[in-house]
C-alpha cells in the first residue's frame, strides 16, 4: 500500500497537499465530534444521577406513610427500592466522573496538540510553496528578459551586416588614410618640437634645463584645500614670478606672468583650489607642478603618502596628476551624471554585455529555483511521513477513546452489559489501517514525479545539465546511444554487487527507501557534466546510487516508455485476450514499443538487461519480482496527465512484469525490426552510405546456414514478413574464408544476440553487392571501445571468486548447474554457449531441431559513441 509520501503530489505541489490537509482538517472536526459525544454523555449521566438522588428526598417529604409501620414487610420492600435509587444515583454520578477523567480531559488535550501539529505543518509547507512559486515567476521573468536581449542582439547584428558590407565586395575608392595617434605618441611628438615660452622659442634640451633649475630653486610644498584635500608639489604664484624675474631677465611683472601662463598652457603647471587655469602674481594662488615637468626635467617627484587625505583632480584627464586621491574623490568618481558606467562602449558591445549579464542572472535564478524545489520536496517528504503517523495515531486514539468510554460504563453498571457489548462491537469494527487505506484510495492526487525547471539555452544547447533534460538530447550531447549517467550507474552497481553480503542484500538494493535529502545531495554533486565522475559514488552506499537512477528517470520530461503510447499499452492489458495468450500480447508490445525513439529503446534495454541479470544471478522469487516491478513502474511508464483513473490502474506494473519475463523475445524483435527498417531506409542511398564492417566470424556456421535457408523458404511461402534479399554476388559459392582466430567482440562491432542474427548478417554480406549501413542500434561493443572493459571483466571474475565461483564461471552458470543443466545440454553444437563482452556474460541461444521458425532476430545493445 502506498503511503502519504507517494500519494499526495501534484505539478504545483499545492493541489495535492490541499486535498491532504482538507482530509486532515476533517479528522480534527471528527475529534471534536467524539469529544462532544463524551462530554454530553457525562453531562447526561450527571443529570440522571442527580434526578435519581432527588427521588428519596421527595418521598421522605410525604408524612404519615411507611414511617409509621416499623416492622411491616411492605416497608422493607419500600426501603429496598429507595436504597436502590440512591445507589443508582451514585453509580451514574460515578460514570459521569469516570468519563471526564478517562476520556474527556486527556483526549481534549491530545486533540489540541494534534490540531496544532497539523496547522504547523500546513503553515510551513504553504510558506515554502509560496517562496518556490515566487522564485518560479522570477525565473520566468529572467528567462523572458534573457530571450529579449538575445533577440535584440541578433537584430542589431543583422542590421550591422546589412549596413556595413564586406570591404572585399564593396567598390574600391581612393580613400585617404587617416592615422590616429595615441596620447603617448602625441607626448613624444610634443617633446621633440620646440616650445615657445614668452617671446622666446626653446629647444627641448633647453626647456629641460630651465625646468630642472626651477624645480631645484623655487620653493615647493603642500597646499591644503578645504573639502578637496592636500595637493603636493605646489608653489605660490609670487615665488614663481620672483624666480622668472631673477633668472630669466624679465623686464616687468606682466611679462613674467606671461611666461607663467605659457608654463600652464604647456602642461607644466596647474592652478589648485580655484576655478580656471589663469596664472597671476599672487601669494594666495598656488600652482602644482605636474608630472610632465618632473618627467621632462628628470627631477624626482614627491609622491603622496599613505593616508586618508585626498585631493580632487581637475578633470578626467588629470586623474594621474593628483598625488593623493581621497574618499570624496572616490565618491565623485562614481557619480556619473550621464549614466556612462562603460564609456566608449558601442551599441553592439553594450547589447552583448547586457545579454551576457541577463544570461548569468537567468542561470543563477534557475539554480536557486532548483535548490528551492529540492528543499521543498524534502520538506514535503518529511511532513507527509510525519502527517501519516499523526493520522494513524489519531485513528488509534479514537479506537482507545471508544474502548475507555465503554469501559467506564461497563465497570459500573453490569445491567447495561448489552449496551456495552454493542459499543464494544462498534469498537471492534474500527480498523485504523483500513480507514487509512480508504483515505488513500479515495483522495490520492498523484505519485511523486518531480517537475524540474531546467536552464533553456537560447541556441538550443543542452549545456552541462544532466537531470531533467530530455533523454535523447542528453544522449546526443554525450555522443552515446545511452546517456553516460545511466551506463555509469549500472556499471558501478554491477561492479559493487559482489561487495554486498548475500543475495538478499543485493536484491534489496532497489527496494530500500532512501531519504530524498540524501539522494538530492548525491544529485547535486553529479548534476554537471564537467564535474561528473564515478568516483563520487564511492562516498555513498549502493542503495543511494540506485535511488539516484530512479530519481533521474522520474525527473525526465517524459517517461522512458513515452506517455504517447500509454493509452495503447493500457488497451493491450484491458483486452481480455491479453490475459489468455502471452505470445499475442508480446507481439503487440513489440509493435507498440517500436514506435519509441532509438535512445529510449536502447536505455530501456540496458535497464532491463541489468534487472533480469540481477534476478537471475540472485535467484529472486516471485514476491521480489513483484516488489521490484512496483518500485520501478513509475520510472518506466507514466501517463501524460495523472488522474484518479490512472492512479488505480496497474498498466505500468504489468508492462514491467512483461518486460522482465519476456526481455529476450521483446528486445530481440525490436532490434531486428529496427535493423530492417534502417536497412530499407538507407538501401537506396547510393554511395553516400558507409558500408557495414564485414564479419569474419565462422562460429556456428552450420546452424547459421540452415537458418538462412529456412528464412528464405519462409519468405517465399509468405509465412513471415522479411526484407527482400539482395541479388546474388558474382563471387557466389566459390568464395572461401578461413576461420578467424580472435573472439567476435574484438573483430566486429555487433555482438550477436541469437544465431539467426548471424545468419542474416552472413546472408546479406555474401549475397549482395549493396551492403547496408549498420543500424543505429548496432553500436560498437564496449569491450573494443572503452578501456574499462578489461577492468570490468577482472572485477567480475574477482567478485565471482569471492562468492565461491571458479574462474571463468559466473553466477548464471552456477545457477544453471543447480537447476540440473549440464554443459552438454546447453551446448548442443560443441561450442561455447557464452561470450564475455564489456565485462559481462552474454549467452548465445542454440537453435533446436524443430524450433527455428520461432527464433528471435536482433543484436545486443552496447553503449558507444553515435555515428549520427
Amino acid at each position: 500500500m502506498p503511503g502519504f509520501s507517494e500519494s499526495f503530489w501534484s505539478s504545483d505541489y499545492a493541489a495535492g497537499l490541499g486535498v491532504l490537509f482538507g482530509k486532515l482538517q476533517q479528522g480534527v472536526i471528527e475529534n471534536r465530534q467524539i469529544m462532544t459525544i463524551a462530554r454530553m454523555r457525562a453531562e447526561a449521566e450527571e443529570t440522571y444521577g442527580q434526578r435519581l438522588a432527588d427521588i428519596p428526598v421527595a418521598v421522605d417529604k410525604v408524612q404519615g406513610g411507611f414511617s409509621r409501620d416499623d416492622g411491616a414487610s411492605v416497608r422493607k420492600a419500600y426501603e429496598g427500592v429507595r436504597t436502590e435509587m440512591e445507589e443508582a444515583a451514585k453509580n451514574h454520578r460515578k460514570i459521569a466522573q469516570n468519563i471526564r477523567d478517562l476520556v474527556v480531559n486527556p483526549f481534549s488535550r491530545w486533540c489540541e496538540a494534534h490540531e496544532a501539529r497539523i496547522q504547523d505543518s500546513q503553515d510551513e509547507l504553504q510558506s515554502r510553496i509560496k517562496t518556490h512559486d515566487r522564485q518560479a515567476e522570477n525565473v520566468k521573468k529572467l528567462r523572458s528578459n534573457y530571450f529579449n536581449k538575445c533577440r535584440l542582439l541578433e537584430d542589431l547584428e543583422e542590421e550591422n551586416k546589412l549596413a556595413f558590407q564586406d570591404p572585399e565586395t564593396s567598390p574600391k575608392q581612393n580613400i585617404p588614410e587617416i592615422k590616429v595617434q595615441s596620447h603617448k605618441e602625441d607626448e613624444l611628438d610634443d617633446d621633440d618640437e620646440p616650445i615657445e615660452i614668452g617671446d622666446e622659442v626653446y629647444q627641448p634640451e633647453q626647456v629641460k634645463k630651465i625646468l630642472a633649475h626651477m624645480l631645484n630653486n623655487i620653493k615647493t610644498g603642500e597646499t591644503k584645500v578645504p573639502i578637496l584635500g592636500t595637493y603636493l608639489n605646489t608653489s605660490a604664484g609670487s615665488d614663481i614670478v620672483e624666480y622668472i624675474q631673477k633668472h630669466m631677465n624679465t623686464s616687468s611683472v606682466s611679462y613674467a606672468e606671461r611666461i607663467g601662463q605659457d608654463l600652464v598652457s604647456n602642461g607644466f603647471l596647474r592652478l589648485v583650489g580655484n576655478v580656471g587655469n589663469t596664472f597671476a602674481n599672487s601669494s594666495k594662488l598656488f600652482y602644482q607642478w605636474r608630472p610632465k615637468a618632473f618627467q621632462l626635467s628628470g627631477v624626482p617627484e614627491k609622491k603622496a603618502p599613505l593616508s586618508r587625505t585626498f585631493s580632487l583632480p581637475a578633470g578626467a584627464s588629470d586623474v594621474a596628476d593628483s598625488p593623493v586621491v581621497g574618499t570624496v574623490s572616490e565618491y565623485l568618481e562614481k557619480w556619473n551624471v550621464l549614466n556612462t558606467a562603460h564609456p566608449n562602449e558601442t551599441p553592439s558591445e553594450r547589447m552583448r554585455r547586457e545579454a551576457r549579464e541577463s544570461d548569468d542572472k537567468y542561470k543563477a535564478g534557475v539554480r536557486k529555483l532548483d535548490e528551492l524545489r529540492m528543499e521543498l520536496e524534502e520538506a514535503i517528504f518529511a511532513h507527509l511521513k510525519f502527517l501519516e503517523r499523526c493520522e494513524l495515531d489519531r485513528l488509534k486514539a479514537i479506537k482507545t477513546v471508544i474502548l475507555d468510554f465503554s469501559g467506564t460504563i461497563s465497570n459500573v453498571i453490569p445491567s447495561l452489559q448489552s449496551t456495552v457489548d454493542n459499543m464494544m462491537l462498534f469498537q471492534e469494527t474500527v480498523q485504523p489501517l483500513g480507514d487509512l487505506r480508504y483515505l488513500l484510495e479515495n483522495y490520492r492526487t498523484g505519485s511523486f514525479v518531480p517537475r524540474v525547471v531546467t536552464y533553456e539555452n537560447y541556441y538550443n544547447q543542452v549545456d552541462d545539465q544532466i537531470f531533467g533534460v530530455d533523454l535523447e538530447a542528453r544522449a546526443r550531447a554525450d555522443k552515446k546511444r545511452v546517456p553516460i549517467i545511466i551506463t555509469t550507474i549500472l556499471t558501478y552497481l554491477d561492479h559493487h554487487y559482489p561487495d554486498l553480503e548475500g543475495d538478499e542484500a543485493r536484491r534489496g538494493v532497489w527496494l530500500v527507501d532512501v531519504p530524498l535529502a540524501q539522494t538530492h545531495n548525491l544529485r547535486h554533486k553529479v548534476n554537471n557534466v564537467k564535474g561528473f565522475s564515478a568516483e563520487i559514488f564511492s562516498e555513498y552506499d549502493i542503495p543511494t546510487v540506485a535511488s539516484l537512477l530512479k530519481l533521474y528517470l522520474l525527473e525526465l520530461p517524459d517517461s522512458l516508455v513515452s506517455s504517447h503510447v500509454y493509452e495503447i499499452i493500457r488497451t493491450i492489458y484491458q483486452t481480455p485476450a491479453a490475459d489468455s495468450t502471452d505470445s499475442a500480447r508480446v507481439l503487440v508490445l513489440q509493435q507498440t514499443l517500436s514506435q519509441l525513439r532509438l535512445t529510449n529503446i536502447a536505455t530501456l534495454d540496458a535497464c532491463m538487461n541489468h534487472f533480469t541479470r540481477l534476478i537471475e544471478l540472485t535467484s529472486a522469487d516471485e514476491a521480489y519480482v513483484a516488489s521490484l516491478a512496483t518500485v520501478l513502474a513509475p520510472c518506466i511508464l507514466r501517463p501524460r496527465t495523472e488522474t484518479s483513473l490512472t492512479m488505480e490502474e496497474k498498466t505500468a506494473y504489468r508492462l514491467l512484469r512483461d518486460l522482465l519475463a519476456n526481455k529476450d523475445a521483446i528486445f530481440s524483435e525490436l532490434k531486428r525490426m529496427s535493423t530492417l527498417s534502417h536497412s530499407s531506409s538507407v538501401g537506396g542511398g547510393g554511395g553516400s552510405n558507409r558500408p557495414r564492417a564485414i564479419s569474419t566470424d565462422e562460429s556456428n556456421r552450420k546452424a547459421n546456414m540452415e537458418e538462412r535457408t529456412r528464412a528464405i523458404l519462409e519468405k517465399a511461402s509468405g509465412s513471415r514478413s522479411r526484407a527482400t534479399s539482395p541479388a546474388p554476388s558474382p563471387r557466389g559459392a566459390g568464395h572461401r574464408r578461413d576461420r578467424s582466430i580472435g573472439g567476435p567482440e574484438t573483430r566486429f562491432p555487433v555482438a550477436t544476440g541469437s544465431p539467426t542474427a548471424t545468419a542474416e548478417r552472413g546472408s546479406r554480406q555474401s549475397l549482395g553487392p549493396v551492403v547496408p549501413k549498420r543500424a543505429s542500434l548496432e553500436v560498437p561493443d564496449g569491450a573494443s571501445s572503452t578501456p574499462t572493459a578489461a577492468a570490468a571483466a577482472a572485477t567480475q571474475q574477482a567478485a565471482d571468486g569471492a562468492n565461491g565461483v571458479a574462474p571463468g564461471e559466473s553466477f548464471a552458470s552456477r545457477a544453471a548447474e543447480a537447476a540440473g543443466e549440464t554443459p552438454s545440454k546447453r551446448d548442443s553444437l560443441k561450442r561455447n554457449s557464452a561470450r564475455f563482452a564489456g565485462g559481462r556474460r552474454i549467452p548465445i541461444a542454440q537453435p533446436a531441431a524443430g524450433d527455428h521458425a520461432h527464433q528471435q532476430h536482433g543484436v545486443t545493445l552496447v553503449d558507444a559513441p553515435m555515428d549520427d
